[in-house]
């Protein structure tokens, strides 16, 4: 029975039905904790989880699994442990979390706004929202599976916050630095800004027989005045007057220094835009004074550096990723020898070849290579039929794209990529090694051909080859439309034996050039491996050896000669003949062609393809199938009897780079596709290792041609796999690498689209967007391209608006905000950095179209009327003061127009009090510039057949308004005058 439980002891937890329940319950019926329906688990106070499925209680370790946080459920949080989704407790469930409502409602925000916060939360983790109850603070939704869902810090500081997208920062606040005190002598801890008395501290702890420099132990007392410790970056700036930005879109990167990449180049790190402003400390930095010589275990055992800085630092630094490849880490740099030592304090700054594929000979980007290897596939790509899937992910709507073809088709597929390859062969300046995996790439789409393409009608076939095979279908001048099925598993093994002989021809010819001309018989040999039997026949007659030429005739053909050959060498053996007399080359000649293919081999290396052709060729009968040709040599392969099949890139080179290919079991892809022609199964794993870099070329992040060798396979449907993720992104990081934005998102698009991670294509798209934008807007053609793909303009006008804010261009970063509908950003952006510009240039048209143009969302901008409402209250208000019967027809009084001036000044004093150091000062300017004029139209309107008591409340209207003392004063001395005749018509 307590087999059947679940464990809990965890205080505060509880479970529906209670554990004493399951008891009962499993006592009445045995087997009811297998499939209990509605399982609960709980935290008082917290919240709780209901299964929506009969879950399997046996034996859960509760403790472990399910723990509930503020305002956080978290199930397996350790992803090893977690099972499949719909196993376990990994799961559709619905869940309710209590929040804090108290902390939500501290800036008295709106009921419908923190709703709306935590609806947005809900859709951003990929559950379905179902309610949140204000009073209680219950938040109810839908998830499909678990790891971690909940309401983090971040959306508790979007909440609290008042202005998340207009906020900045005072940079005058930051703690003072004096730059003329020490001067630590250590790169790191001086840019980090980390308090020298504690890093004094630390290295004594760490060598505490080490004499101290004598300028530091002389100001060390003074250190803590000079430098702060960075804290994390929440906390890096503790004065400032108001919260961190709540950050809803990436932040583009500030600066990027290109360089030579070695150890000692000094690039610049990488900073976010929060960070723009805090200037870095230049100083003479010289690293520790330390003996090179003077290890610690981290040294020897992990980076060898002396002191390892993410040791002696803690999380103040850590490995990080730049664009492009770009790797910044302390320690030796990738690929260093081991004797190799350098100081933690040196930074190295290296970066990823992504680019390997499109380099010349001379290691130069050649962008005749990047049109040939990259873009002429992928427009062949774009050229075949393709099938539009609109998705709805969330509030956004993409057109998921995923190649249209069939087996019928695939010929032409494969001839197409062969015939851009083989232009790319033209290219010059490419290397052997490039040259020889082009080939390789020719000839795996030509056995993509041959193994999976289904053969068109036609009225003629062309000649394949020149063996008995290949004969017999260059024999055949008509192929009528009825084919016989039972003969085309002859006719493709017989493209199958034209396609290994081409393959392997390369090998043959330079084995002939390394033999000596004397010895024929050795030049037969090889010529047999390669199956060029013509040669092999002239060869042996020309020499006068006819009846070893009338044998190799025969070679491969019927069985019968074959058993005929070997029954004569048994014959010879039993007889005890004296095989000394017989040449050692002619009796593997003859082991050969009697199908004994391993003794023929004794003492002879040969690579994987040929021995398979002689298995195929001279072992096996003639009408064996392919599979079962295949599944031999497989057999061979694991019983250790046959050629490793290595890639050709490794069969080609180095004797080591082989030995280490063994140990690592990569197989060239060729091998893999006839697996995958003679078995039935898809695994996982063996679509990966087929589709991996390794299986073709020696660049491990090159997927260029297999990305597209996936594509026609899946099209086809020979393979059905939704996980190559790594294959798809690998692609698209060398399309970024080379500034290929627009077919980066191309190939982002092909991705299928999975369930458990429906925002995946968002996610890229709106980060390529963000990350290269600099690059894909300066290029017509590309951003083009990307509105062609159907890619949604908002996120578009978004990338392009937080570009150009961050270049300082706001009036157009104002026009992107409004097309992508960001109307608090655009407000922020009028109201602070544009409108006054325009103002004063006149521009009053402009100012017009944008802030009418906001004014229809007027109820989503925080601040309205007292920021671009202004605007449109001053035009308004003037052209109804100067006498426009079109505005404001009802100010036909002076009190009328008094009380419209008042408002107005009002809300010019309102809004320099909310918006306060926000406004430049040409920005306040412009507020003078319209409450004087506003004053002096209104102030005109004076006249004789007003009332003292208006008059002078005009007068006060003018006193309070935002206006020069210049002018004021003017105001001011006809107030006197006014007065002044007022006690003079007193007197009289």
């Amino acid at each position: 029975m307590e087999a059947s439980l679940p464990i809990l002891h965890s205080p505060g937890y509880y479970t529906k039905p209670s554990l004493k329940e399951l008891v009962a319950q499993e006592f009445l019926d045995p087997g009811y904790c297998s499939r209990v329906p509605n399982f609960t688990v709980g935290r008082l106070g917290y919240g709780s989880v209901r299964f929506l499925e009969k879950t399997d209680v046996r034996g859960l370790d509760l403790d472990q699994i399910v723990k509930f946080h503020k305002h956080e459920i978290v199930v397996y949080s350790d992803e090893n442990d977690k099972p499949a989704v719909g196993l376990g407790l990994n799961k559709a469930a619905e869940v309710v979390l209590v929040l804090d409502t108290e902390l939500l409602k501290s800036k008295d925000k709106k009921d419908d706004f923190l709703v709306k916060k935590v609806k947005q939360s809900t859709e951003r983790q990929g559950a379905r929202f179902i309610s949140f109850d204000l009073t209680t603070g219950e938040w109810k939704f839908l998830v499909d599976h678990f790891s971690r869902f909940g309401f983090g810090e971040d959306d508790d500081e979007d909440i609290v916050m008042d202005d998340a997208d207009g906020e900045t920062y005072d940079d005058d606040k930051e703690p003072s630095t004096n730059m003329n005190g020490i001067e630590l002598s250590h790169s790191l801890p001086a840019h980090l800004r980390l308090d020298p008395v504690k890093m004094r501290e630390m290295r004594l702890l760490m060598f505490p027989h080490e004499e101290e420099p004598e300028e530091f132990s002389h100001k060390a007392s003074m250190g803590k005045e000079y430098a702060r410790p960075l804290q994390n970056s929440a906390q890096a700036m503790p004065h400032r007057s108001t919260p961190p930005t709540a950050r809803k879109t990436p932040f583009p990167l500030i600066e990027y220094k290109h360089g030579s990449f070695d150890a000692n180049s000094p690039g610049s790190i990488l900073m976010a835009q929060q960070h723009k402003g805090t200037p870095l400390k230049t100083i003479k930095a010289e690293g520790f004074k330390l003996d090179l010589k003077h290890e610690t275990p981290v040294s020897e055992n992990y980076a060898r550096n002396i002191v390892d800085a993410g040791l002696f630092m803690g999380k103040s630094f850590r490995v990080g990723w730049g664009p492009n490849g770009i790797l910044v880490h302390s320690g030796t740099p990738v690929g260093s020898g081991s004797e190799y030592k350098i100081l933690s304090s040196v930074v190295s700054l290296e970066k990823v070849a992504f680019d390997n594929l499109v380099r010349d000979e001379n290691n130069r980007v050649s962008e005749e290579l990047v049109e040939s290897a990259l873009i002429s596939p992928l427009n062949f790509h774009k050229e075949i039929n393709h099938v539009t899937e609109e998705a709805r992910i969330g509030p956004c709507k993409l057109k998921l794209l995923k190649l249209e073809a069939n087996c019928s088709m695939l010929s032409d597929i494969s001839h197409g990529y062969c015939d851009i390859i083989e232009r790319q062969l033209t290219v010059p300046g490419l290397s052997s090694t490039t040259r020889l995996g082009l080939t390789h790439q020719v000839m795996t789409w030509e056995l993509i051909r041959v193994l999976f393409s289904e053969r068109k009608q036609k009225g003629q076939v062309e000649s394949l080859g020149a063996d008995n095979e290949e004969d017999m279908m260059q024999d055949m001048k008509e192929v009528y439309q009825d084919v016989d099925q039972e003969a085309l598993p002859l006719m493709r093994r017989a493209e199958f034996s034209y396609w290994l002989r081409e393959s392997v021809s390369y090998h043959v010819q330079n084995q002939i050039s390394s033999l000596n001309d004397s010895d024929y018989l050795q030049h037969i040999f090889v010529f047999l491996t390669g199956r060029q039997l013509d040669e092999a026949v002239q060869l042996a007659a020309s020499k006068g050896d006819v009846r070893l030429a009338c044998l190799l005739s025969q070679a491969g053909g019927s069985t019968v000669n074959r058993s005929d050959i070997s029954k004569q060498l048994d014959i010879w053996r039993k007889k005890g003949l004296d095989f000394s007399f017989i040449e050692n080359d002619r009796v593997r000649l003859y082991e050969l062609l009697a199908g004994n293919i391993h003794d023929a081999l004794c003492e002879v290396e040969i690579d994987w393809r040929r021995f398979l052709g002689l298995l195929m060729w001279y072992k096996l009968p003639p009408e064996t199938s392919l599979p079962i040709a295949f599944q031999t040599y497989k057999h061979f392969l694991d019983k250790g009897r046959a050629p490793y099949p290595v890639p050709l890139y490794i069969d080609e080179g180095p004797s080591e780079e082989a030995i280490s290919s063994n140990a690592d079991k990569h197989f060239d892809i060729s091998f893999y596709l006839m697996l995958l022609h003679s078995s039935e199964e898809r695994e996982f794993s063996f679509l990966k290792a087929m589709l991996s870099a390794f299986s073709s070329t020696p660049d491990p992040l090159d997927y260029h041609m297999i990305w597209h060798q996936r594509a026609v396979l899946e099209a086809v449907g020979v393979i059905n796999s939704n996980d190559l993720h790594v294959l798809d992104m690998g692609f698209v990081s060398q399309l970024l690498c080379l500034g290929k934005c627009h077919w980066a998102i191309y190939v982002v698009l092909h991705l299928p689209f999975r369930e458990d991670c429906p925002f995946l294509h968002v996610n890229l798209i709106r980060e390529i967007l963000f990350q290269y934008c600099e690059i894909w807007s300066s290029d017509e053609s590309q951003q083009q391209f990307i509105e062609d793909l159907g890619i949604p303009s908002e996120w578009i006008h978004e990338a392009l608006a937080i570009y150009y804010n961050y270049n300082g261009d706001l009036a157009k970063a104002l026009e992107h905000f409004l097309q992508c509908a960001n109307w608090q950003k655009a407000h922020t952006i009028f109201v602070t950095s544009v409108a006054h510009r325009l103002f004063l240039q006149a521009k009053h048209s402009e100012i017009w179209r944008i802030a009418t143009s906001m004014e229809d969302h007027k109820s989503e901008i925080e601040n309205w009327e007292l920021g671009g409402g202004i605007y449109i209250s001053y035009y308004l208000m003037r052209n109804s003061l100067q006498g426009d019967t079109n505005a404001m027809a009802q100010l036909d009084s002076l009190q009328s127009k008094n009380a419209a001036c008042q408002e107005f000044v009002s809300q010019l004093n309102a809004s320099l009090a909310v918006w306060d150091r926000k406004l430049p000062v040409d920005a306040r300017l412009v507020y003078s510039k319209m409450g004087s004029e506003i004053c002096d139209l209104l102030l005109s309107s004076v006249g004789e057949g007003a009332s003292r008591d208006e008059q002078f409340s005009c007068f006060d209207t003018a006193f309070s308004a935002p206006i020069p003392e210049d002018v004021r004063s003017g105001h001011l001395q006809d107030a006197v005058y006014l007065f002044t005749s007022f006690l003079s018509e007193i007197a009289t």
